[in-house]
């Protein structure tokens, strides 16, 4: 076995392969750019190596500086996670070069997988019917725009060499074509490093239903089953299961023969995932070959939790030449497991990533049935330079009857648990999810969250009066224990001029606390008694008293009903965790000013830090509602800006490829009748 590797990669795979590195006595180092200084897997790794600036080219993506660090640190061997150069050739062709084992397939594995198109024509002699598509060398944008009509639309365009929805888009007429071809190239090309696309027949209703494989250098293989990986928002996965609900035995003995077949066509080493369309509702009605990803996959854990295995601990013993630990009889299915995909991003607005420092960080202890595989902790920074993800919740069930429907309900309870502050999150949007009878009922395909939007995306309600009162009370609490400090650092620790109870020589003075929720404000008044404070809210009255912990937990009781809320403050917002949900409240501080900023009307702001990719519009011709009028690139992605009605733009602020903050003016645009505006549609959505 290896004395020490060197892991490729940041955030929570980095973490993980950490943690299964120190239990079998492996020391590790890790990599980091500028932007990855304090982050958590440079702390948790014995050593790690800075290697540049926080762009992936500058850093993650670039081979000789990995190369480099491994060197320097007297690594044997590289890790490479999964994303950045995990599915690189020539990066598994440089650790070869430089002496170091790279944990992963041959490079000619990656070359011959790694290319969709050359992937496919394997699959092909071997017997595994294809989606329809072009899977060719061809890339001249008239070229691929003929063969999508030869296919027929709706057409998928999906970077060969990439993974994780990134340079992927459903293109459903001819006129959109070429400029989502030119969107998937760009995306395809910052992230991989590589703007090769395929075509694809985009198949809907359909399951995307994904089997685990693992082989040796001795010529041995497995499947350790299958995962239902339907659910996902812009064709990334946010709910993967293990084993895909309904699949018949019948049904997984082929596809796990299929996924077996791909992997000794090219000699296969290490960890590998074949994935697979299945069209229609039905899981046992035909599958088509998709791509094989030539390294471990995010959705790992739950493959993990139903075998009972450690699929990093199989990469590095196959990694050093081990043969499998298993044979394919000794891999059994216990029970079944669910991954919740916890994202900086904001399901309301089209899922647009959030960045921010996370102010505070809570989630449920881990045990046999619940796992949380995070790369942050409180304290630590969002930035824009890399995949939004926080972290994965995993949990698993083995109960005789309904492990699933058991899973789906330990499931909701861990979600109800985990609390951020800090930036936008997607934990209600997923806790929705869990409880959407379609997911419940296991009708999966990849259109679930769009045909269940109406579930999924509820109009926001107003708070119930406990939160208004657990908001106040603990303020109330925080200002009696400032009070308190206060008092013990005084020369008069018991100067009346310390009380924070409103009373006067004649009779107590109530306190009122202004909060607000969007635009509703309310008014909390609130009085000391003898067990603690007289609440009033709307015109009712109730007795309120509680512990504040110095972590924001609140044990309260309101009338006699006693409940846990945990109440975070963040200059002027309070985040309130409570019954599973989170809201957000302001206070409203009437000894304080805070001015606002001052942006001309019709002034087009920037969602989130990036870069000007592209200006879409000409100052000074009309637009509709919704056109297209610039794009912004942040974390890997693209970002379209888009017109918040019929109008002209004035002028552009920025010119493409200028970097820009969050809250800045892009543009100056003026509202106009429709009459004459080209293009567009009439979307609300100002990004997408």
């Amino acid at each position: 076995m290896f004395a020490k590797i060197l892991i490729a990669n940041r955030g929570e795979i980095a973490c993980r392969i950490i943690k299964t590195a120190r239990r079998m006595g492996v020391r590790t180092v890790a990599v980091y750019s500028s932007a990855d200084m304090q982050a958590k897997h440079v702390r948790m790794a014995d050593e790690a190596v800075w290697i540049d600036e926080a762009t992936p080219l500058a850093s993650y993506l670039a081979i000789d500086k990995i190369i480099a660090a491994a060197k320097i640190s007297g690594a044997e061997a590289i890790h490479p996670g999964y994303g950045f150069l995990s599915e690189n050739a020539a990066f598994a062709d440089a650790c070869l070069a430089a002496g170091l084992i790279f944990i992963g397939p041959t490079a000619a594995a990656i070359r011959a997988m790694g290319s969709k198109s050359a992937a496919k024509q394997l699959m092909e002699k071997a017997g595994v019917p294809l989606t329809p598509g072009y899977h060719g060398d061809q890339q001249t944008p008239d070229f691929l725009h003929q063969q999508a009509h030869t296919i027929g639309y709706p057409v998928l365009i999906k970077a060969a060499a990439g993974g994780g929805g990134k340079g992927m888009r459903v293109v459903a007429s001819a006129a959109d074509f070429l400029d989502a071809l030119a969107s998937c190239q760009r995306e395809a090309k910052a992230s991989f490093g590589d703007a090769h696309v395929l075509l694809e027949k985009y198949l809907q209703p359909a399951r995307h239903i994904e089997v685990q494989i693992f082989g040796d250098s001795q010529g041995n293989y497995v499947y350790l089953y299958e995962r239902d990986c339907s659910v996902q928002r812009r064709h990334q996965k946010v709910l993967e299961e293990a084993p895909a609900p309904g699949l018949s035995p019948e049904r997984r003995a082929a596809m796990g023969k299929a996924a077996i077949d791909a992997a000794k066509a090219v000699g296969y080493v290490g960890a590998g995932t074949v994935e697979f369309i299945v069209p229609g509702a039905s899981s046992d009605e035909a599958f088509y070959f998709m791509e094989m990803n030539t390294r471990l996959q995010v959705e790992h854990p739950v493959t993990e939790m139903i075998t009972g295995l450690d699929l990093v601990e199989w990469q590095l013993k196959v990694g050093a030449g081990e043969t499998l630990p298993l044979a394919q009889e000794q891999i059994i299915i216990r029970g079944h497991a669910l991954e919740a995909r916890i994202y900086a991003e904001d399901p309301d607005k089209g899922f647009l990533p959030s960045i921010g420092r996370v102010l505070h960080f809570s989630h449920p202890e881990e045990s046999s049935f619940v796992r949380m595989d995070a790369g942050v902790e409180a304290g630590d920074e969002i930035t824009p330079y890399y995949d939004p993800m926080i972290a994965k919740l995993i949990v698993w069930d083995d109960s005789d009857s309904e492990p699933r429907a058991h899973a789906c309900v330990r499931m909701q309870q861990a979600l109800a648990e985990v609390e951020i502050v800090g930036v936008t999150n997607n934990v209600d949007f997923l806790s929705r999810l869990v409880t959407c009878p379609a997911f419940a009922a296991a009708n999966l395909d990849t259109g679930l969250i769009e045909r269940e939007r109406i579930f999924l995306f509820p109009p926001r309600s107003e708070p119930l009066p406990e939160v208004w009162l657990s908001t106040a009370l603990a303020e109330l609490l925080c200002m009696q224990q400032l009070a308190l400090k206060q008092a013990s650092t005084s020369q008069d620790p018991f100067s009346p001029w310390h009380q924070r109870s409103g009373w006067r020589v004649t009779g107590n003075v109530p306190q009122t606390l202004k909060l607000t929720y969007g635009d509703v404000e309310k008014t909390v008044s609130a009085t000391v008694c003898f067990n603690g404070f007289l609440l009033e809210l709307d015109g009712v009255q109730i007795e309120a008293s509680g512990t504040l912990d110095d972590v924001g937990v609140l044990h309260v009781n309101l009338g006699g009903r006693r409940y846990t809320v945990t109440v975070i403050p963040a200059a002027d917002k309070r985040h309130v965790f409570m019954h599973g949900t989170s809201q957000v409240l302001t206070l409203i501080d009437p000894l304080s000013y805070v001015g606002n900023q001052v942006v001309a009307e019709g002034s087009v702001m920037s969602p989130m830090p990036g870069k000007v990719i592209a200006l879409l519009a000409s100052p000074g011709k009309p637009v509709v509602k919704g056109a297209p009028l610039l794009i912004l690139e942040a974390m890997k992605m693209e970002h379209t800006i888009a017109a918040p009605s019929a109008g002209v733009v004035l002028d552009f602020h920025f010119a493409a490829g200028d970097t820009v903050a969050e809250g800045v003016v892009l543009l100056a645009f003026e509202a106009r009748d429709t009459e004459d505006a080209p293009g567009g549609d009439s979307s609300d959505a100002l990004v997408s």
